[in-house]
């Protein structure tokens, strides 16, 4: 099988790409512009097994044309798009063009050459700012409803997807859902727990990694935006997965669609922590302790967001790993200190 791993030299697309290079059953190339994604990363991935590297920007169409077509790829694993909700706000034209244009020419590449499977890296964004939300989380049926370009940008891809779908019967997709992603590769030297691969995302903006980022003291100090939720300690509760966990789910997705029918999934441990007790996590597991200041809560933050993941449970059949939020908080450090 060729796999087509876009955006692999970047967080979440570079664990999947180190799961999939450390089966044999597969031919891998990897298609990144290097924007954000790191070469190192790659040079990384590089000593579990080779692969084919090219270097191409998706909005090049002919080009990604000819690189589907020149290497015979039949699978799809599509992670490369602009990520940061603030940035999507101030320019909204880069999110929908990297994001959803870019997805509908890689669509309509892939149906051009008989492509079969495409996984795509979708979002609990398209879920918008949950109102009433369901104790058990929220689940692939509750209402999408984003409020900002970047959500927007990736439900109107998972759109383009579907009806692609139900236009041509050979084309198949698992959509995944992330909740919020975090930690690095979990791998032990000598059972010390030493990650190869992490997250290097420039001027990151999620809660462990500026949390590792303290903890590491290259940061001075961080911030909570908001207090006063109807939560446990009046911070918000996210649910937070751990890259490697969300990677098998990826890997379990291309085996998946070889006797199942296209599908949405959640990708979550269907459980919340507060922005405190992560901190308060981060603070014990690496012994450390940092200047935490409290600030005004941001515009669209929900009080809590949590997935309900029976569906991926029950019908990809799979566990987690690694849901803990000690080692996922551990992980992430050992990676910043790296």
């Amino acid at each position: 099988m060729n796999i087509l791993i876009t955006g692999a030299a970047g967080y979440i697309g570079s664990h999947v790409a180190k799961q999939l290079l450390e089966s044999t059953k597969y031919n891998i190339f990897i298609l990144d512009n290097l924007s954000t994604g790191s070469i190192e990363t790659l040079n990384t991935l590089k000593t579990i097994r080779d692969f084919k590297f090219i270097e191409l920007d998706l909005k090049e169409f002919d080009k990604v044309n000819a690189v589907l077509k020149e290497n015979k790829i039949n699978t799809i694993l599509h992670f490369a798009a602009s990520i940061v909700v603030p940035e999507s706000v101030e320019n909204p034209l880069k999110y929908y063009i990297n994001n959803t244009v870019n997805t509908t020419n890689l669509i309509k590449c892939a149906v051009e050459n008989n492509i079969s499977k495409f996984i795509f890296s979708s979002t609990a964004a398209t879920y918008g700012e949950p109102t009433n939300l369901p104790k058990s989380g929220i689940d692939e049926t509750y209402p999408t409803n984003p409020i900002n370009p970047y959500g927007m940008s990736k439900l109107m891809s998972e759109r383009v997807i579907q009806d692609t779908a139900l236009a041509n019967p050979n084309f198949k997709y698992v959509i995944f859902r992330y909740f919020n992603v975090a930690g690095a590769d979990i791998n032990f030297n000598d059972k010390i727990l030493t990650p190869r691969i992490g997250q290097s995302f420039p001027n990151a903006t999620h809660l462990i990694k500026i949390a590792s980022e303290c903890a590491t003291k290259k940061r001075e100090k961080m911030a909570i935006f908001g207090e006063d939720f109807p939560t446990i300690d009046g911070t918000g509760v996210r649910d937070y997965i751990h890259v490697d966990d969300l990677a098998d789910a990826h890997v379990k997705a291309i085996d998946y669609l070889e006797s199942n029918s296209s599908d949405i999934f959640n990708a979550g441990y269907g459980k919340g922590y507060s922005v405190k007790e992560v901190i308060e996590t981060m603070k014990k597991v690496t012994n450390t302790n940092f200047q935490v200041d409290i600030a005004p809560r941001r515009a669209g933050d929900p009080a809590a967001l949590i997935s309900d993941n029976k569906k991926i449970k029950e019908k990809m059949n799979w566990t987690p790993k690694y849901d803990d939020l000690a080692l996922i908080c551990q992980s992430a450090f050992e990676w910043e200190n790296k």
